[in-house]
């Protein structure tokens, strides 16, 4: 938490869409930090020990973001984290997203209020 509100931590390696997120995540009264790449969310994830993580599952190589989540789970994340997809229905289908150590799994273009009514039963468990 920072200054009582919840922190997420997003990583995307689209600026437009990370400054999306950011709007919309501020206006539901959230605090945001972005990262660039699965190394910059890592480094980030150990910097400011967010309440909650939003990854992109293609970055810059096609499964940094589930490659992230492993990395993650190593540096003993205990947050829920949601993954964003293009192929996020597929995903579903050929492997449970909990068994990738994820809480929820998204397509992209990203519907704000299930993803803000997500995140807000997410922390308040």
């Amino acid at each position: 938490m920072r200054d009582g509100k919840h922190l997420i931590l997003c990583v995307d390696d689209d600026a437009d869409l990370l400054d999306l997120l950011r709007m919309q995540l501020e206006k539901g009264g959230y605090v945001v930090e972005a990262a660039f790449s699965a190394e910059e969310g890592l480094s980030k994830f150990k910097q400011v020990k967010p309440d909650l993580l939003i990854l992109d599952l293609m970055m810059e190589e096609i499964d940094a973001g589930t490659n992230l989540v492993k990395e993650l789970k190593l540096a003993g994340n205990q947050a829920p984290i949601l993954l964003l997809s293009s192929m996020g229905d597929q995903l579903n289908l050929s492997t449970g997203y909990r068994e990738l150590g994820l809480d929820a799994v998204f397509q992209k273009p990203v519907n704000a209020e299930a993803l803000l009514r997500t995140i807000k039963a997410k922390l308040t468990k």
